[in-house]
This record gives structure tokens, C-alpha cells and sequence, in this order.
């Protein structure tokens, strides 16, 4: 029996989190209805254009969100929605409706709660600047040696939920960093994970991205490391613990070399100790939390195996 077949696509929301996206988003909910998706939510981040009334005038229930940032357009909506299914798609056009269907599908199988669209799977050329390119490369791979778990595509736009998920995601995050944020959470609470092919199209020329590649792409980095702290504790304190202890090398050699041409540098041979003490504490701290750690998870997962 075909699954999608019997699926009720009012059970499904389309929620579409837009900002000055009047040309593209008409097509966008044009393709969701013909593919049988009515239940459609825009909401808007004060757009300036007329993306609100198209939306509204094309068949979607439009709401403004009440501060800024896709982060706390996403958080605002996750708490209004109600429906079994939710389906998540950037407003700028990039995404193709008919790619539903294959996020849609390891939720509605029982392999997936929560689904990634893999645009590394198949993009158009143009689809990626060579810097946004190497950037997704690097955060998927910082992201993999953070969790260990290796996704394809964890800045997705283009992302399925169950109704449980959305409702069990702690989100904080206002930015673009808001998908790091969903994925880590997904992955610290052991939910199914699944990663999807979707096609990934070039952005419409009169359609200006909001990213800018540096500024989002560090503030994204920073947020995978900072949530490290209480997945893979080893990891955050193990950077900070390198760092330190590296540091304290170099101005030790220096120190070494200024003493062998008979120069003594007292203090920067007190702080070259205090470095290299500091790192090997940040690697003692590590390994403590890790334990820490490793003992809550254990204990989370035999209370939920007993609820169960």
C-alpha cells in the first residue's frame, strides 16, 4: 500500500518562513497545491514587498511574526502548529515542491522523525558560489567530528518534522544559525535522523539572498561548537585545551631561544606554564564531562526504554 497514497495532506503543514519574497513565493504555493498541499503557512518577517498579500490572495494562511530572524520565525511558528506533519521550505524559490514527496516519505515509513534535504545531492549550476560551497563542506564536516554523526546537508532549508519533534525542540537561536540548532538538538535527543536527495535550483536573479557567507558562516560555527559543550564535552574542552597548549609551546620556544642567546624572559616563562597547565586542565575537564555526560545520556535513554 502506498503510504502517501492514503496520506490526508491537510495532516501535512507547509510552513514557509519568508522575508521580501514576492517573486517567488506565488510559484512556490502554486506548486505545493498542485502536488494536493492546501495547508499552507507563510510567516512573514515584515516583509517590505507584497510577499503577504500574494501569499494570502494564492490560498496561505499568512501570520507576521512578532520579532526578527528566521530563528525566532521558525521558534514562533513550531508553537502555533498543530498539525501531525509539518514541512519546512525556504520562500526564495531555490527549493522544488515536488521534492515533498521524498522528505515526506521516511516519516511517514516510521525511518525518520525528522528529515534533511541533501541539496549537495543534486544542484544546478549557479545553484552555489565556490565560497558557499567550501563553506557548507567545512560546517558539515565541524559538524561531524562535533557529534559524530556525519549529515550531508545540516543548513538545509528544506526539512520534515512530526508534530513531536517540533514540540521537543529546545530552540534559542534567532539567526540563520537556527538549522544547526534543530540539528543538534535532533541528535542530543535521539531522535531518527534522515538524510533525503533533493535537487537544489539557482536563486532567482531579482531574488537577493539574506546570508552573507562569512558573518552567518562563522556565527554557525560557533554555534555547532558552543552546543558541543553538553553533547561532546571532549571535543569543546579538547579545542580549548589544544589552543592553550599549543600557545604555550610557541612562547616557550621563544623563552628557550631568548635564553640561549642569554636573555632570561622571566614573565613570559611564567606564562608559558600557566598555558600549558591551563591545557592539560581543559583536557582534564573534558574527560570529566564526557563522563558526566555519557552516564546522563545512559540514564535518559533507560527512563525513556522504561516509559516506553
Amino acid at each position: 500500500m502506498d503510504i502517501q497514497a492514503s496520506l490526508n495532506k491537510n495532516d501535512v503543514c507547509i510552513l514557509i518562513p519568508t522575508l521580501n519574497e514576492e517573486v517567488t513565493i506565488v510559484q512556490l504555493i502554486k506548486d505545493f497545491r498542485s502536488e494536493g498541499f492546501e495547508n499552507i503557512l507563510v510567516i512573514d518577517g515584515h516583509s517590505s514587498d507584497n510577499t503577504r498579500k500574494l501569499a494570502e490572495e494564492n490560498g496561505a494562511k499568512v501570520i507576521v511574526q512578532e520579532g526578527k530572524g528566521k530563528g525566532q520565525a521558525v521558534q514562533e511558528a513550531f508553537q502555533l502548529i498543530e498539525d501531525p506533519y509539518i514541512v519546512m521550505i525556504d520562500g526564495d524559490g531555490t527549493y522544488l515542491a515536488s521534492d515533498v514527496h521524498a522528505v515526506l516519505q521516511p516519516i511517514l515509513d516510521g525511518h525518520a522523525e525528522h528529515t534533511l534535504g541533501n541539496r549537495m545531492a543534486n544542484f544546478e549550476a549557479g545553484a552555489f558560489t565556490k565560497l558557499n560551497l567550501a563553506g557548507n563542506k567545512i560546517l558539515n564536516k565541524l559538524f561531524g567530528f562535533a557529534y559524530g554523526i556525519w549529515l550531508e546537508d545540516i543548513l538545509t532549508g528544506y526539512r520534515g518534522f512530526t508534530h513531536h519533534v517540533i514540540k521537543n525542540l529546545s530552540l534559542t537561536e534567532m539567526g540563520f544559525e537556527i538549522e544547526t540548532e534543530m540539528t543538534v538538538e535532533s541528535v542530543k535527543n535521539e531522535m531518527k535522523v534522515k538524510v533525503v536527495p533533493i535537487t537544489y535550483v539557482a536563486r532567482h536573479s531579482s531574488a537577493a539572498t539574506k546570508l552573507n557567507p562569512l558573518r552567518d558562516g562563522l556565527k554557525i560555527a560557533k554555534t555547532i561548537f558552543r552546543m558541543a559543550r553538553l553533547h561532546n564535552p571532549m571535543f569543546y574542552f579538547g579545542i580549548l585545551g589544544t589552543g592553550l597548549t599549543l600557545s604555550g609551546i610557541a612562547v616557550g620556544l621563544y623563552v628557550v631561544n631568548e635564553w640561549m642567546n642569554g636573555v632570561t624572559r622571566i614573565p613570559m616563562t611564567i606564562l608559558t606554564a600557566l598555558l600549558i597547565l591551563t591545557g592539560i586542565q581543559m583536557f582534564i575537564f573534558g574527560m570529566l564531562s564526557d563522563l558526566i555526560v555519557s552516564l546522563h545520556r545512559e540514564t535518559m535513554r533507560m527512563l525513556r526504554k522504561r516509559d516506553d
